[in-house]
């Protein structure tokens, strides 16, 4: 398609190649059989950028397998609502995680796919009913915060995004204040091109420009003259150009910033070579959907499980256990994918290749019976595993309050939660776009937040029979009741049923920390006396049989000195950083005091101030 395209572009006078672009938000979503990552809440709760970085290169591989140069990815959206419909399409509620996973910019772009920084600003930050958009109740909808928390939150993402040499940058459908964002010449020439120095080019969201109050003639001019370079008119292009051409010719459309438009598009086209290489390149093909691609994808599913619950050590299951499966989402290929997966609004069932969470499992444990609404027998079976959830949507569609939309169980899964973990030792898996009210968890022993963990569910049983730990955290605060919401990390009154990066770990802290310890040995001065620290604190009397912190005082203290230290390397890592501070975590979790000092503290370390971060994990756990 995107050759006969091309053809026909290298048929006019110029020969300028045409510019094909596509929604890969997760994958190379749209086309079937291929590899399908996280969601990016999922890939913001493993917190390694390399790992993010990856999945880009991997998708990039395959978008230009299929002869597509150009993703409308990533969303660095930071969600402030768990009621948004978009909320899956951010990395987290904290700008710092989102800047950090804006690796993926590196990963599309370093191998020949233009990335596209969206939703340009604030579009996860918009007001609850305040959508202008159908039915809608806050997508689309009005930013009404402050310019500080504007340019702290909604706009950090970009700047880093920007500083990594992203191509392409998309303004949201939303407005800030009484401006559309299409429309808005302040935050797209004089911030975006202007202050962040942007050497891209600005495109329109689908029919974006319509949304602008007035006439056809002045969405046009209004658009181009707040600084876009590329408007998305997928049916109305001739009218379009038409319009375009009469603004210019009478003086209402400045003949410098068609020049400026038309300069920055063609600099990407030639960097990206479409000018010597206009058509695809087809050598990649066996590479859409292979094996080496999708176990990415699987170690990517498996690292965002976030274990939130583990009573008496449930987790991880024994292959031996004779499990008994339920739940909506335990056999449901597409809903485990989510939205935009190959529909826009995706589907649930077999809707493309891949492996569901019940063949994960069934690949791991030694007896399996599977009944989704828990109407078989559950007599002779050691553990019950409820898979629950949400099904598909995308955009405003998953708004809540639209058409009697909740953050509730369906009916059918709480009922099967109530009958498995009534009878059996059980486990519930929560596959979702984000945080759902759970209800009564009494009866529960384990609860892990599986978000959407796309193709590879074998992902989602690998931690749960400890092939691999859990290691993820929360990137967003989950709450008690829907009625907190909006709730994040910051907020005055913070009182979450699980803070901001909780994440229970079943891999024990002391190898984890001698292993970290021996990394940092091999790096420079600081991150050797970090080591030298650790190892004060890696003591055998510092810690219990099992693993675990024995002496609280002396670990901390030393973790503490090393975090400082850290901050001055120049040959640490953020997965380093991040090891060290785990052990912190791991006990201010087990003390159970101060969320909110626990949540600041992951925003501390995605912030890159390590010992700020253990210090306030010292002062919960006191």
């Amino acid at each position: 398609m995107v050759d006969g395209y091309q053809l026909r572009a290298q048929q006019t006078r110029l020969q300028i190649p045409l510019i094909y672009g596509v929604d890969a938000v997760h994958g190379h979503n749209n086309v079937i059989g291929a590899t399908i990552f996280p969601h990016n809440v999922g890939l913001g709760a493993t917190r390694d950028p390399s790992l993010v970085e990856r999945t880009g290169k991997i998708t990039a591989r395959e978008v230009k397998a299929t002869g597509i140069p150009w993703n409308f990815a990533p969303c660095l959206c930071v969600s402030r609502d768990d009621r948004w419909g978009r909320a899956y399409e951010s990395f987290s509620e904290d700008p710092a995680l989102v800047s950090r996973m804006a690796s993926i910019v590196d990963g599309l772009q370093k191998n020949g796919v233009l990335a596209t920084a969206k939703h340009y600003v604030a579009d996860g930050g918009t007001a609850f009913g305040s959508s202008t958009t159908g039915d809608y109740t806050i997508d689309q909808g009005v930013f009404t915060g402050s310019r500080a928390e504007l340019e702290a939150i909604h706009l950090a993402p970009f700047v880093e995004a920007v500083r990594r040499g992203v191509g392409t940058v998309m303004p949201s459908f939303s407005s800030v204040g009484d401006t559309k964002m299409h429309a808005h010449r302040e935050l797209i020439t004089d911030v975006l091109k202007g202050r962040l120095d942007f050497k891209g080019f600005v495109i329109s969201d689908w029919q974006a420009i319509d949304q602008i109050p007035g006439d056809y003639p002045s969405d046009v001019r209004t658009s181009i003259n707040a600084g876009l370079d590329m408007i998305m008119v997928p049916y109305a292009y001739v009218s379009f150009v038409d319009t375009l051409t009469a603004e210019v010719a009478a003086g209402r459309v400045a003949q410098s910033r068609i020049d400026d438009a038309v300069s920055r598009i063609l600099t990407q086209k030639f960097e990206l070579g479409l000018f010597e290489r206009p058509y695809a390149d087809r050598s990649g093909l066996p590479d859409v959907g292979s094996a080496e691609h999708r176990q990415v994808a699987r170690a990517a599913a498996a690292r965002s499980q976030v274990l939130l619950k583990n009573d008496g050590g449930l987790l991880p299951l024994p292959s031996s256990a004779k499990v008994y499966l339920a739940g909506s989402n335990a056999d449901d290929l597409g809903n485990q994918a989510g939205g935009w997966t190959i529909s826009w609004q995706g589907s649930s069932g077999p809707i493309t290749e891949g492996t569901t969470i019940l063949q994960g499992i069934r690949g791991r444990a030694a007896s399996v019976t599977h009944s989704a609404d828990a109407s078989a027998p559950l007599a002779g079976h050691d553990v019950g595993v409820v898979v629950v959830g949400e099904t598909p949507y995308a955009e405003g569609f998953g708004d809540v309050g639209r058409q009697g939309r909740t953050l509730d169980l369906s009916a059918a899964d709480r009922a099967a939660v109530d009958k498995v973990c009534g009878a059996l030792r059980c486990v519930v898996l929560v596959v979702s776009g984000r945080p759902l009210s759970l209800g009564d968890l009494s009866g529960v022993e384990a609860v892990v937040a599986s978000w959407l963990p796309g193709t590879e569910g074998a992902g989602v049983s690998d931690p749960l029979f400890g092939a691999v730990p859990y290691t993820g955290r929360l990137p967003f605060s989950w709450f008690r009741t829907a009625g907190q919401l909006p709730l994040n990390v910051g907020d005055a009154a913070y009182d979450p049923l699980f803070p901001y990066g909780w994440g229970l770990r079943t891999d024990p802290a002391r190898p984890r920390l001698k292993a970290v310890r021996d990394q940092l040995a091999k790096g420079d001065g600081t991150s050797r006396a970090a080591a030298a620290a650790l190892s004060v604190a890696l003591a055998s009397r510092n810690w219990t049989a099992d693993g675990s912190v024995r002496d609280t005082r002396v670990v901390l203290t030393s973790l503490g000195v090393a975090a400082a230290l850290l901050e001055r390397s120049r040959s640490d890592t953020f997965a380093q950083d991040d090891a060290v501070v785990s052990v912190a975590r791991d006990v201010a979790q087990a003390a159970g005091r101060r969320p909110d000092l626990q949540a600041a503290a992951d925003h501390e370390l995605a912030a890159g101030n390590l010992r700020k971060a253990v210090d306030l994990l010292t002062q919960s756990a006191r």
